[in-house]
Order: C-alpha cells, then structure tokens, then sequence
C-alpha cells in the first residue's frame, strides 16, 4: 500500500512538472477587464465633451483631426477625405460634411472624415449626435467609435473593436443601422453583431437624435430615444470585448464601397451634405 502511494505521488508530482513547462497556448488566454463591472448610471447633467459648433469656419481644431487619402479605406470607397472647408466647414451653427463629385487624385469624389482621436478620447458614457444626413443611391454617412490605442490582439481593426451609432446607405432611405465590431463578432467573419430601425421622419430632410450608451457591461444605441439594439457584455474576452478602452469620435460620408455601393452610385445627387447639429459626450458615473 505504502508503495502504491509513493508511486501515484511521484506520477502526480511529474505530471505537474510537465504541466509547468508546457507553454501556454497564447490564443486561448482570456485577458480580464481592467475595469471591473460596477453599477453605473449616465450623468446627463453637464456634457465632459461637446461640440455646439457655435462658430463659423474650419473645425475646431482642438477637437477635431482629420483622416486623409483616397486609398478606399479598407471597403473599396470611392473618394478622397480631405480638410479643405469645401468638405467640412461650419457654417449656421452646423458642422456640414459635403461629398462632392469631383476627380481627386486617382479619385471620383471628394469628402471628409473627422476624428476626435487625441482630443476627446473616452471611457464610457453617452454619445448624443444630432445629424441630418445625405440622401441618394451610393451615399454612406457615419458616425462611429474606434479605439484610440492598439491594446489586443495582432490587428488594430477588429481587434481593438468599433462602435457604429450611425450607419445609413443611401439606397435604403430612412433606415438607421448600429452595429458592433470584435475579433470574434464581426462583418469580414458574419458574425456581426448589430441591428436596424425604420426613422418615423426622413433622415436626410429632418434632424434626428443618435446616441449610444456605453457602460462596462453593455452597449445600447438608439434613435431618437428609443433604444434598438443592446449588446451585452457576453465575457471578459478581449475578443468578445475590446470595449474597457478609451475610444474616439468619428464623423464622415463615404461613397460607394462594399455596402454603400452595392446598387451602384447615382451621379446626379451631388453634392450631398450631412449636416450635425452637435456631438456631445455625458459621463458614466458610479
């Protein structure tokens, strides 16, 4: 007996011997949020970040960069993004975003896409964006959230995640998407996570409300204050969810590309302008 279990020991002991210096399998570790799941609550009350664009001319420059080129974007877009206020400019109290039909270095159209990346960066809470958008087959208007740092995995996009308050094509007038982007939950895979809603006003004639809600535990986007699609935090993998990072703001119109051109681009539409009324930003609270 006594050499029954001094063998089972010594088999025990080298099994954990051999458990030790076996390399873990890299792919298969869950990395914790560094940001426990706590009770939070939207703070409406005063805005940490906002635009009212009150003012007239370029951006302001201390909250809005600028992404430049025309190398299709990763979607097979179709313009070229510049800064020039013939693109983006503020005038009447909006900010207006105008594609325009025009050859631009290899490109068919030209366009803009502003970021808040550097200049208003955030973890959590509520992003309200008040747009009107552009209309016509071939336009694809957005505004969206990235990450403002690589912290997971080998790829900036989808690792790092992607938040879509605003997404519309223009050959399907009225409706909003919102969708979500992860390593494991996204278009390129079809495992894409999001959802649509029909506006009760046209989009591109009437002002609308965009907002999502953020919290360490669920993304809720909605359209004029109706919540339509709630992503729930289904674990504390970075590849289900990148969303415990600081992220930014875009805001931009693309032309054709893989969604936005599906049934073609129509010519005769532009210019065509998305016009935003304010972003503004509340914090999430304990």
């Amino acid at each position: 007996m006594q050499k029954t279990i001094l063998l089972a020991s010594s088999t025990l002991v080298m099994s954990l011997y051999v458990a030790c210096q076996t390399k873990p399998n890299e792919d298969a570790i869950i990395f914790p949020s560094q940001n426990p799941i706590t009770e939070y609550k939207i703070d409406k009350s005063t805005p940490i970040w906002a635009d009212e664009f009150d003012y007239t001319g370029a951006p302001d420059s201390k909250k809005w960069g600028y992404d430049i080129g025309g190398h299709g974007w990763g979607n097979q877009e179709k313009q070229y993004y510049t800064k020039d206020l013939k693109n983006a400019r503020v005038e009447d109290g909006k900010l207006i975003i105008e594609a325009i039909k025009e050859k631009y270095e290899n490109n068919d159209y030209t366009s803009a896409r502003l970021v808040s990346k550097g200049k208003g960066d955030f973890l959590y809470g509520r992003i309200e964006i008040k747009a009107k958008l552009p209309k016509g087959r071939g336009t694809w208007p957005a505004a969206w959230m990235l990450a403002t740092e690589q912290s997971y995995g080998a790829s900036y996009w989808p690792d790092n995640g992607e938040i879509d308050i605003i997404e519309h094509v223009g050959f399907d007038q009225n409706r909003i998407h919102g969708n979500i982007h992860t390593k494991a939950f996204n278009h390129s895979i079809g495992t894409n996570k999001g959802n649509n809603i029909m506006a009760e006003s046209d989009v591109s004639d009437n002002f609308h409300v965009y907002a999502c809600e953020w919290l360490p535990d669920k993304i809720t986007i909605e359209l004029d204050g109706k919540p339509y699609f709630t992503f729930n935090r289904p674990s504390n993998d970075w590849k289900e969810w990148p969303f415990d990072k600081k992220f930014h703001i875009l805001l931009n119109i693309a032309i054709g590309g893989g969604w936005g051109g599906q049934k073609g681009i129509d010519d005769s539409i532009f210019p065509q302008r998305m016009e935003v009324d304010y972003v503004r930003v509340y914090p999430a609270v304990k």
